[in-house]
């Protein structure tokens, strides 16, 4: 802490205790100065406890990282039994968002929907914001709504904590790589701190203040959106003039189609892999929430209209849990084509 800040903080106890019977008073200056001492010194092992809530395909890779960088690790997942691979490494386990954020410094969430983010971070009693201390740092890093991160991070001033909306790009590869893409809202300084936590996921953007970070990674699913699109489409198309799709991919991934969408999801499509990287339920409800902005901005985005709609009808057809690489299944039943091994090789 700055001397400066520490000698007022010392003038203003010593005033407090000669001239005010307030226990309380005392308290909440004991609390602040806490909690501004804590803020100064950087974040490291030694000091800084982390909490994770949500588990899942990219909170495991994240998590991870973590642990083996020294910290020390809170986890809590709805499904207990998801987290035992980072319990393995060391982490602990709280039966509740509140618990867990009472033994953290700094809470990450990632989980599926804006409803589920409300719950474990908001709820009176059970959420993690009841149970940070003065000076503790929300970092979500679900894809939800700009207009939830505002509220949370408001939620979290009025208990003199901080929050920093945080969704990430990147998909499955880019979590076990540690080289997501981070967009990051709110305050600067906040997200400045936390700069030794981010360098283990991935990069981290500062986008601007509260909701920002949302904002970007919207854009963002946007932009992958039609891009996806266009890759399925592209290898119909390839497939249907009779050419190897394989090697065409390979032949367009060093030219002005190439795309990071192309270099994760090509081979996998050709080889079947649909599994997911990230889920088409999650993506369905990114690109609902995209549309939503679009209707409060008055703006009209075509391409986003329609990839969502394809991607709907994956889940219409119980499809949801599969990866977003999906897409194909819908432009394959669209023309009665396969790209499946075995047909193309009859």
């Amino acid at each position: 802490m700055p001397l400066p800040l520490l000698q007022h903080h010392l003038r203003s106890l010593h005033h407090l205790t000669r001239h005010s019977h307030s226990p309380t008073s005392i308290l909440t200056l004991l609390r602040h100065f806490m909690a501004s001492a804590t803020a100064a010194e950087p974040i490291s092992p030694s000091n800084t406890r982390l909490g994770w809530i949500g588990t899942g395909v990219m909170g495991q890779s994240m998590c991870a990282h973590l642990i083996r960088a020294g910290y020390t690790l809170t986890v809590f997942n709805r499904t207990p039994s998801k987290a035992q691979p980072l319990l393995d490494l060391g982490a602990h386990q709280a039966h509740s968002p509140q618990a867990l954020a009472s033994q953290s410094d700094v809470v990450f969430s990632i989980v599926g929907y804006p409803s589920d983010v409300r719950s474990v971070l908001l709820h009176p009693t059970s959420g993690a914001l009841s149970g940070l201390r003065p000076g503790g740092i929300l970092v979500d890093m679900t894809t939800s709504e700009p207009s939830l991160a505002v509220e949370i991070a408001a939620a979290a001033a009025e208990r003199n904590c901080h929050s920093v909306d945080a969704p990430v790009s990147g998909g499955d590869r880019g979590a076990k790589n540690g080289t997501l893409a981070i967009f990051a809202g709110g305050d600067k300084g906040t997200v400045l701190r936390l700069e030794p936590l981010f360098s283990l996921l991935g990069k981290v953007n500062y986008m601007g203040g509260s909701g920002k970070g949302q904002f970007a990674k919207l854009a963002n699913q946007i932009t992958i959106a039609s891009t996806m699109v266009g890759l399925v489409e592209g290898m119909v198309y390839a497939h249907k003039a009779g050419l190897d799709v394989g090697l065409w991919l390979d032949a367009i991934s060093t030219g002005a189609a190439g795309s990071k969408s192309l270099d994760l999801y090509g081979q996998r499509i050709l080889k079947r892999d649909l599994d997911p990287g990230f889920y088409v339920n999650h993506f369905v409800k990114d690109l609902g929430i995209c549309l939503k902005e679009c209707q409060n901005m008055g703006i009209a985005l075509p391409g986003l209209a329609l990839a969502q709609q394809l991607y709907v009808s994956l889940k219409a057809h119980g499809e949801g849990n599969l990866g977003t690489q999906a897409l194909i299944l819908v432009l394959e039943r669209l023309n009665n084509v396969s790209l499946a091994p075995a047909a193309s090789s009859s």
